[in-house]
């Protein structure tokens, strides 16, 4: 008590001098919280460019405070610091706040996983492999548009990593890496039914094995993860009678990466065992049926 009293009373005898104290001790106390911030992202953030960037900010915003903090003492306005700041800091957070957002969205996104490079992910209706994430941006290959299935436009897409806050976010490759697809296949009506769902089941049985065996296991670990319910990873045949043909609608997992060229495989092959059926089996079309035909008076003169 009694040091506390004689600063205190130093202080009143000595207001240059103390002025002076307290603006030492203001400055210590901003770069130190500079240091201790910049080794603090330096241990959390293993991305070289978002570490750079997020450390360049730090800087930033500390020695501009520093700044206003020598502008405040040496003004003789030490009273209004305290409102500057507050009306400066209102002033910043609505000016920048899209780059706000954008950088709180890096956080978030290396923090929680929301997604990560290499992953394939859909956000605000755009869909790509996440090539690159940043303090700001996060910047994908897109995938679509102009060209059909999952295939590379050729444009790279940055877009503000905001965006986390505002929508879904759809990874096609964290937790579980597969998706499951399907497809139709009209079978004509007189055909061997039975023969035919047996070339369906037995090709897409060999030919997704793999994936299969593969999936079952990533599988379990998100049933042990999430409140879901188990589902089914084998290839699963439905059968639909239409006007035309009988549909069979074939649905099974896929790596995430293959869907087309997997779909294509299936395809191709069901069609060479269906073809060495002899006509047991067959593809059906598109048919019509005239009803009647109208009649046609014709006057030969």
């Amino acid at each position: 008590m009694e040091l506390l009293e004689y600063i205190s009373q130093w202080m009143d005898a000595h207001p240059i001098s103390s002025s002076i104290v307290k603006y030492l001790i203001w400055a210590i106390f901003i770069l130190s919280a500079i240091a201790f911030l910049r080794r603090l992202l330096r241990r959390k953030l293993l991305d070289t460019t978002v570490r750079y960037k997020s450390q360049k900010a730090v800087e930033f915003f500390g020695y501009f405070l520093l700044i206003l903090v020598t502008i405040s003492f040496f003004t003789g306005n030490i009273k209004d610091f305290a409102l500057a700041i507050g009306l400066f800091t209102a002033g910043i957070t609505i000016t920048l706040q899209e780059l706000i957002l954008s950088v709180a969205g890096s956080f978030y996104i290396f923090f929680v996983g929301v997604y990560k490079p290499g992953d394939r992910i859909e956000i605000n209706k755009i869909k790509g492999d996440v090539i690159d994430i940043d303090s700001i941006y996060t910047t994908m290959m897109e995938i679509g548009e102009w060209v059909s299935s999952d295939n590379y436009s050729g444009r790279i897409v940055k877009l503000s990593n905001a965006f986390v806050f505002k929508g879904p976010v759809y990874n096609y490759s964290r937790d579980f890496p597969f998706v499951w697809d399907e497809f139709n296949i009209p079978i004509r009506y007189g055909s061997d039914i039975e023969l035919a769902k047996a070339i369906v089941v037995r090709i897409a049985s060999e030919t997704l094995s793999e994936y299969v065996l593969n999936s079952k296991e990533e599988w379990s670990q998100v049933v042990n993860k999430y409140y879901i319910e188990n589902a089914e990873v084998h290839p699963t045949l439905a059968i639909t009678m239409t006007d035309n043909w009988m549909q069979f609608n074939l649905r099974y997992i896929v790596d995430y990466k293959k869907r087309r060229y997997t779909k294509h495989l299936l395809n191709e092959l069901i069609g060479i065992e269906i073809q060495k059926t002899e006509g047991k089996v067959q593809l059906a079309s598109a048919t019509f049926e005239i009803v009647s035909v109208p009649i046609i008076n014709v006057k030969k003169e």
